[in-house]
């Protein structure tokens, strides 16, 4: 069974959008997507809030659909890995990761 992990965060006082997007971009996607444990990895900017002026709680929003919890736990430990969540920890606030299952 595929969990769908989502992850909403923001960016750190100081890191501009234009610099977590290319380092998303260069380096995040491309390896997380490289993962065995890992179907599909996309990362969406918030636009806005349907039918609202109000800003987005969230500036990002990150989607991993992973086909091995336990092969995601070894993948996400490996030197590569943690050196990408160092630097992704680094850019980002308000970071939650939420683990989802599909319901039909």
């Amino acid at each position: 069974m595929t969990t769908r992990i989502i992850a909403l965060f923001n960016l750190k006082p100081g890191i501009s959008a234009a610099d977590y997007e290319a380092w998303a971009k260069a380096k995040d996607i491309p390896t997380v997507n490289g993962l065995k444990s890992v179907d599909e990895f996309t990362v969406f900017k918030s636009t806005g809030l349907l039918g609202s002026e109000a800003k987005p709680p969230y500036a990002y929003i990150e989607i991993i659909d992973v086909n091995d919890m336990g092969q995601f736990g070894a993948d996400v430990s490996t030197q590569t890995m943690q050196a990408i969540a160092g630097e992704f920890q680094a850019m980002t606030d308000d970071l939650a990761f939420i683990l989802t299952d599909k319901l039909a």
